[in-house]
């Protein structure tokens, strides 16, 4: 594992999951939430409280994985699983119909359906991958919890409107380069 700059673990973590969150289907569910309650702070807090255990969980994961593998072979399954990721962001993503919203709770929807909506997302595994390649851990949770924020916050206060200005296909592009190329160089700089 890398010993990044200072504070350069959370930046590298914050880019790349808002980079790959513009289109998720977790930010479809962030503006499903905010036009159901139409209550953005609860919302934002569920957001943040289902991201900060959701990723603490998958960096948890992503850190144990880079410890067992071998350093070679860490290092081309990490350049592999980032690759493939950035293959998997080209495709829009879609809201499905049993993501869990029927609550009284902004706080509580919002929590339980971001924390569920997150399991085996191409954020949550990015979260595994930037983990198992960087230290410390706090700053990958910090850093893709911040990324996670900066691309649905603005989902929740400005609502429909916003996301219809988005170019989401330059985006995903976009986050499919930055997983490419973090891909492509741990494959030729190798994890740790």
């Amino acid at each position: 594992m890398i010993d990044a700059l200072p504070f350069s673990t959370a930046l590298i973590s914050t880019a790349t999951v808002a980079l790959a969150e513009i289109g998720d289907k977790t930010q479809l569910l962030a503006l499903l939430l905010a036009a159901r309650f139409r209550r953005p702070w609860p919302i934002i807090a569920g957001i943040a409280v289902a991201t900060v255990l959701n990723h603490a969980v998958a960096a948890w994961a992503g850190s144990a994985v880079a410890h067992w593998l071998q350093p070679d072979v860490l290092r081309w399954v990490v350049a592999a699983s980032f690759i493939l990721v950035a293959l998997w962001t080209l495709k829009p993503d879609t809201l499905d119909e049993d993501t869990p919203i029927a609550t009284r709770s902004a706080f509580m929807a919002s929590t339980v359906a971001f924390f569920i909506a997150e399991i085996g997302d191409k954020t949550q595994i990015a979260t595994v991958l930037l983990a198992a390649r960087y230290v410390p851990l706090w700053e990958v949770v910090v850093g893709t919890t911040l990324g996670m924020l900066l691309a649905n916050v603005p989902v929740v206060l400005l609502g429909s409107r916003f996301a219809n200005r988005l170019p989401l296909a330059a985006a995903r592009r976009a986050a499919a380069a930055v997983f490419l190329l973090i891909g492509l160089w741990v494959a030729l700089r190798g994890v740790g």
